[in-house]
């Protein structure tokens, strides 16, 4: 198997698990783990959005991860500033965001890449 292939191969399971864990994450922290309130709190509805891309990175979808590589910041945002504002394990799980918006991050952007067609192979 190409070098490359094994790459992308590598760069599309790491964005999926990471991506999964991501929703994984917001359901746990903010209904049982460290909600805001003791009963839970509406902050559960973060992990909605996450579901949009989720499909597309899964069937490799070069279009979806070009759009949730920015998608994604949003919730790197929210981590990093939770993680400055927070105490306790609220600010752990608010790193663990953060750790796992950028995997995807990364992912994202270098699957794009290799993934991207070069000018030769358009006109053909």
């Amino acid at each position: 198997m190409p070098k490359s292939i094994a790459m992308i191969q590598k760069l599309r399971l790491g964005a999926s698990i990471s991506l999964i864990a991501l929703i994984m994450l917001s359901l746990a922290w903010e209904s049982i783990l460290a909600p805001i309130k003791p009963e839970g709190s509406q902050l559960i509805l973060k992990a909605v959005p996450l579901l949009l891309p989720l499909f597309g990175i899964l069937n490799g979808r070069r279009y979806t991860y070009q759009w949730a590589s920015m998608f994604i910041l949003i919730y790197f945002t929210e981590g990093a500033v939770r993680a400055w504002a927070d105490q306790g394990l609220s600010a752990q799980l608010a790193l663990a965001e953060v750790l796992l918006t950028s995997v995807f991050f990364v992912c994202t952007i270098y699957y794009a890449k290799l993934t991207r067609q070069t000018s030769n192979q358009l006109q053909r």
